[in-house]
């Protein structure tokens, strides 16, 4: 996994957790469930890449 990547992945992490925090604060559920899939979605890219470096 590269550190562009990594940081990829971190930033989505991030980002997620931001709209997820916005969306309880404001009682808008859409904008936290998009935070919660962002979140999800940088978790499997995460793991997607630890697979691939444990193959190199």
């Amino acid at each position: 996994m590269g550190l562009d990547d990594k940081v990829k992945n971190a930033a989505e992490d991030l980002g997620g957790k931001a709209k997820e925090a916005a969306g309880k604060v404001t009682g808008n559920e859409r904008l936290e469930a998009e935070g919660q899939a962002d979140q999800t979605k940088a978790s499997v890219k995460k793991a997607g890449e630890n697979v691939k470096d444990a193959f190199k």
